[in-house]
């Protein structure tokens, strides 16, 4: 009989953390084999109950007696964890993944630490153990989780980069016309990103604080957001070509990115929908709507899809996309188990519909 797959997340006190323990339990492939919470070692004297940091999750099927236990690699070994969530910071990741990959685990990271294979962009998170042996090692085995682009290489990889929540959504509306070749470089592109406040993460901050958020709103990270050496790599721009702003609205979830481009030659809609439908014929998650039809994050919030619409101007040459996601699902802990289904070969909307 085939041994049923084990996962286990660390990290499960976050939102992000906190939306894939929902996900993984109720997935119909993992039934009967609940993930392994883990917390951080040595910072949890004993094993928590999981619905003491999450209420929302107590059902009648069992989840009463799952534990956030302390971590070790021991644990994992003894557990027979095939593959491991990290929804931990940044530098925490840093150090796991690399010696979960030498323990012989899948890991798939919600973070940034592995998600930029150029120096220069990594920059900007100033990780202690850049250009390390190891960090160079693990960064080659590095595959960019996001399927609609690299559904063949996530299949066999070992270390799954899960993407950043606003790059998701800006790649995903941009790609099937720069790969077309029509957009005016030149002339520049510039996205308009708006974020709940859910993606600055859990721990309070002056500015997620709500007195400063509530009935506001406001541009923070210009020309140094973390998210943009992903579009760069991902779309294959250089940094004078595109401009991106985000936004941090006063709501709890959710993304919209207003785009604008402009057309190196005249364009019609019916051609531009047909692109995007070409091009996202099999990505079950992607939802494009008809030209001149815009969504709006209500559409979006709580499920897994990335809407997209455009409206192209009289000219035939200026064009507004926006693409709409939830920042903590598709931008975080649903492309996560999207990229579980994809690298076991399961329907890539199982547990996610």
């Amino acid at each position: 009989m085939k041994k049923a797959l084990q996962t286990a997340v660390m990290g499960v006190t976050g939102y992000a953390g906190m939306e894939l323990a929902r996900l993984l339990l109720r997935h119909p492939q993992l039934q009967g084999v609940p993930p392994l919470f883990l917390g951080r070692a040595g910072s949890i004297g004993h094993a928590t109950p999981l619905t003491d940091l999450h209420p929302h999750l107590i059902d009648n099927n069992g989840s009463r007696s799952l534990k956030v236990e302390p971590f070790s690699w021991d644990l994992l070994q003894h557990r027979g964890v095939d593959v491991l969530f990290l929804a931990t910071p940044h530098e925490q990741s840093r150090e796991m993944a690399p010696a979960a990959i030498e323990g012989g685990l899948r890991v798939i990271d919600l973070s940034g630490a592995w998600r930029l294979h150029d120096a220069q962009n990594r920059a900007v998170y100033k990780f202690e153990d850049e250009g390390s042996a190891t960090a160079v090692s693990v960064q080659a085995k590095s595959v960019y989780g996001m399927p609609e682009l690299h559904r063949a290489e996530i299949k066999s990889a070992e270390l799954i980069a899960n993407p950043g929540c606003y790059a998701t959504s800006i790649i995903l509306a941009l790609k099937p016309l720069l790969a077309e070749g029509w957009v005016d470089l030149d002339r520049g592109i510039v996205s308009d990103s708006k974020s709940g406040v859910s993606g600055a993460g859990k721990v309070p901050s002056a500015k997620t604080h709500f007195m400063y958020a509530a009935d506001n709103l406001s541009a923070y990270g210009v020309f140094g957001h973390r998210h943009t050496g992903e579009l760069l790599e991902q779309l294959d721009l250089q940094r004078e070509q595109i401009i991106f702003t985000p936004h941090l609205l006063p709501i709890p979830r959710g993304i919209l990115s207003t785009i604008y481009v402009s057309f190196r030659d005249l364009k019609e809609a019916a051609d531009i929908e047909a692109c995007y439908r070409e091009f996202y014929k099999d990505s079950p998650v992607v939802r494009v709507f008809p030209a001149g039809q815009l969504p709006q994050i209500q559409y979006s919030v709580r499920t897994n899809y990335c809407d997209i619409g455009f409206h192209l101007a009289p000219d035939g040459r200026r064009c507004v996309i926006v693409s709409c996601l939830d920042n903590l699902l598709k931008g975080a802990a649903g492309q996560a188990v999207q990229n579980l289904n994809v690298m076991y070969g399961w329907n890539e909307l199982e547990g996610l519909a």
